[in-house]
């Protein structure tokens, strides 16, 4: 299972690739994908899950065709740091797919990504229905730009160009 750290993420991007950003809930993937300068996050449309091979192989699809050289799962960590459920289940999805694919995974603690993302989509006054919509996209945008700001963080040699 190849499973590496954020502070990792930037060798493993050279060559303009992309980085991509699930937030994994019950019903739907939220995605979003950077751009190459490894700068912004741009919500993508929700993988709606049936079951696994089928998930699997439509986000693959989206992964190659967004040229993504890494992917960052949100770890639904609990409020006092420990890992319930949702995170076990996050950590069973990655040893899933990893045995599918070479790309690398890593996790980012995403507590509190879909309020914010929900508070972002209610100031910008999209309806509850549109909200429903768009809420797990715009999470994985928020997780994956919280993870893009860390890389920057560490240092703009760092990242790619």
């Amino acid at each position: 299972m190849n499973i590496v750290a954020i502070e990792d993420l930037p060798r493993l991007l050279a060559g303009g690739k992309t980085l991509a950003g699930l937030d994994l809930g019950d019903k739907t993937i939220g995605v979003a994908v950077s751009d190459r300068s490894l700068s912004f996050a741009h919500p993508r449309p929700v993988i709606i899950r049936k079951k696994f091979s089928i998930d699997a192989a439509a986000l693959l699809e989206l992964l190659g065709k967004e040229n993504t050289g890494a992917v960052v799962i949100g770890l639904p960590v609990n409020m006092d740091g420990s890992e319930g459920p949702r995170a076990q289940a996050s950590r069973a999805f990655v040893r899933n797919i990893a045995r599918l694919t070479d790309l690398p995974f890593a996790f980012w603690d995403e507590r509190l990504s879909t309020v914010a993302a929900e508070r972002s989509l209610i100031e910008m006054d999209m309806s509850r229905a549109k909200r429903k919509t768009k809420i797990d996209s715009a999470a994985a945008a928020f997780i994956l730009q919280g993870v893009l700001d860390r890389l920057h963080a560490l240092g703009e040699d760092t990242v790619p160009r």
